[in-house]
């Protein structure tokens, strides 16, 4: 097991908005969360990258407790997160935001990384002296996982990739997102689009006001009359 959540627990001054989940992502899996807005999603994956504290509770990776690791240190570890709204370096270029990836890496694989990416982002190869800020929106989240993956991560920790996008790029994205897994990376993906998530992953949890109210095989859930009509926009008579 990669990551493991007991019992855990986030608040925003007096609201608990995460109540006490559970959640276990496997090496090699690719893993959804799903919820409405306000469900809690990206708190908990705030809390698992160190940028919001635990109120209660375990966090467990790679077998070891990290709840007191510093969110700095968390990346050169192999948890790495591409938040919601991309955070690319708006006034960087290109490479520069990439560069800025592997800036704790001291091994001699960058250069190779780099190109890797450049394959399975081509449009960054055209782009590369381009300042990121002028990218297109599916541009800038590619850039954004590009440069995550130039931290060589582990655990990568996806937060509505296809937020704001037009659909033909929400498919390019999730195809990115395919090609990472296949690459065995480890993702939890967080996402609203509750259908595709479901259908790029091997499990998945379903959020509700802080509590994980279902679990199980993606495949399962996606016929789940409860997520169907909740999530899916399907009537159930």
């Amino acid at each position: 097991m990669l990551l493991e959540l007991r019992g855990l627990d986030v608040r925003y001054g007096g609201i608990r908005a995460v109540k006490g989940i559970d959640l276990e992502v496997y090496g090699g899996e690719l893993v959804c969360l799903i919820g409405g807005n306000g469900a809690g999603k990206t708190t908990t994956l705030k809390a698992i990258c160190g940028l919001l504290p635990l109120a209660a509770g375990n966090l467990y990776y790679d077998g070891a407790e990290i709840s007191g690791v510093p969110v700095f240190a968390r990346p050169r570890r192999g948890l790495v997160m591409v938040p919601e709204g991309r955070g690319i370096f708006p006034q960087l270029s290109v490479a520069e935001n990439l560069a800025m990836g592997a800036y704790a890496r001291r091994d001699g694989g960058i250069a190779q990384d780099l190109e890797r990416n450049y394959e399975t982002f081509p449009r960054l190869r055209e782009r590369r002296a381009q300042v990121a800020g002028t990218l297109s929106g599916g541009e800038q989240q590619m850039l954004a996982m590009a440069r995550a993956l130039m931290s060589r991560p582990r655990l990568l920790l996806l937060d509505e990739p296809s937020m704001g996008l037009a659909p033909l790029m929400v498919m390019k994205i999730f195809e990115v997102v395919n090609t990472i897994a296949s690459q065995g990376v480890t993702i939890l993906l967080v996402e609203q689009n509750a259908r595709l998530a479901l259908q790029v992953s091997a499990r998945g949890y379903v959020m509700e006001s802080g509590e994980i109210v279902l679990r199980g095989d993606s495949k399962a859930l996606l016929e789940d009359a409860r997520v169907r009509e909740a999530y899916l926009g399907e009537h159930i008579d």
